[in-house]
């Protein structure tokens, strides 16, 4: 059996798992590991030496053991010339490129890192240059998928590995328990204003993520479904991902185009709506043990609204899951969406749960470094699948 050693190279899934005051948080992502050159703590190193596929390795980080530690000084007190604003608007909570900064040391226009506006005034503005995760406590899972021989090293780029599995995690929250400042009326506009009834008259019977993605999106699903339910397909298309072995009692698709809605060999029911136009679902209170929405929340225009109609036509307990990626079609996205970070998408759609007071157990999770399909035919242009991204919450009792 082969196993791992400093000669070898591994596909490892990395599983991050961690708290805000909000919600609980899941970030997974496959990496290419070379142990001869990517550096681990040394703990981490020694168990996962000897490693073989398939074994699980757990690590459990106080603050500052993971990553570098909280430091007051990387919050900067600027003034409001020094944020870039011909790029973008500083808005409290939100996450710009570093670059955006102006006369600010060892800063410059390339910097792409993500900085957290954590402060906003006619006169200045606060960044916090921390980490997202710095001054929390984390848990690490590797799980071990393959591990290769090593004919030859040749240079590369040596990874701080918990750095890498760690971009991303912890912008989904919320920055000192305060909302991020996401709901602003210029962030809801479209590119293309004309109805959505126009827009979508034709069926488009394609799907918008690859295989993989819809493989984990179903794999989510699964998680929540059970044969006896009463399922609402929220924003329905052709195809709802649900598992074949999972067969809801009743399956309605709520959507823009009726044949798109009658080509899906999982619902039972269909109901063509406009949610931007009329936010106020055609279902009586407590209606659905579950709602699930796939690759559509960055196309509503007025989410609070909806997200209080779910609650209404859910049962007690019931739950809500969101499912998204970072595809689009581009005239009908929100532009805020387009301007988004990944992992903020998650932070504004967690937003949507808190606006609406109607929901608790809120969770996260993304996934994302998984080979694309070679029958996917973006492949080999795109070597890795499409991210899934999920945001669910319980309907508060």
């Amino acid at each position: 059996m082969n196993r791992i050693d400093k000669d070898t190279l591994a596909e490892i899934e990395f599983q991050v798992k961690w708290d805000s005051h909000e919600a609980s948080h899941t970030d997974t992502a496959l990496h290419l590991v070379n142990f001869w050159r990517d550096i681990f703590p040394r703990p981490v190193y020694e168990e996962l030496m000897g490693a073989a596929a398939g074994d699980r390795k757990t690590f459990r980080f106080a603050p500052g053991n993971a990553l570098s530690p909280y430091n007051p000084q990387n919050r900067h007190h600027l003034k409001r010339r020094q944020f870039n604003e011909e790029m973008a608007e500083p808005r409290y909570g939100r996450f710009y490129p570093k670059g955006i900064l102006r006369d600010l040391y060892n800063v410059f226009p390339q910097n792409v890192q993500p900085v957290r506006c954590v402060g906003v005034d006619r006169e200045e503005v606060d960044v916090d240059l921390n980490h997202p995760l710095a001054g929390r406590e984390i848990e690490v899972t590797a799980v071990v998928h393959n591990i290769f021989d090593k004919p030859f090293d040749r240079g590369g780029k040596c990874k701080e590995m918990l750095e890498t599995i760690t971009e991303g995690p912890g912008m989904q929250a919320r920055y000192n328990g305060k909302p991020t400042e996401f709901l602003t009326p210029d962030g809801f506009v479209r590119g293309d204003e004309t109805g959505d009834a126009r827009f979508y008259q034709k069926p488009r019977l394609v799907t918008h993520i690859d295989e993989r993605a819809i493989e984990i999106i179903s794999g989510l699903y699964g998680r929540i479904l059970t044969p006896e339910m009463r399922v609402l397909d929220l924003m329905s298309s052709w195809r709802s991902h649900i598992p074949e072995t999972v067969k809801p009692h009743t399956l309605i698709g709520l959507g823009m185009n009726a044949e798109e809605m009658k080509d899906n060999p999982q619902l039972t029911e269909h109901v063509v709506h406009d949610l931007n136009e009329k936010p106020k679902l055609p279902f009586d209170d407590a209606s659905f043990d579950r709602v699930i929405c796939t690759v559509s929340v960055e196309y509503m225009t007025q989410p609070v609204a909806v997200f209080d109609e779910i609650a209404r036509v859910l049962k007690s307990d019931g739950i809500l899951m969101h499912t998204f990626s970072n595809r689009w079609f581009p005239p009908k996205a929100i532009k805020l969406w387009t301007e988004l970070h990944e992992f903020e998408r998650m932070g504004l759609v967690l937003e949507y749960f808190h606006r609406s007071g109607k929901f608790n157990n809120l969770q996260t999770f993304s996934t994302r470094g998984w080979d694309r399909p070679e029958t996917d035919k973006y492949y080999p242009d795109m070597p890795q699948s499409d991210p899934v991204f999920a945001v669910w919450g319980q309907k508060a009792v």
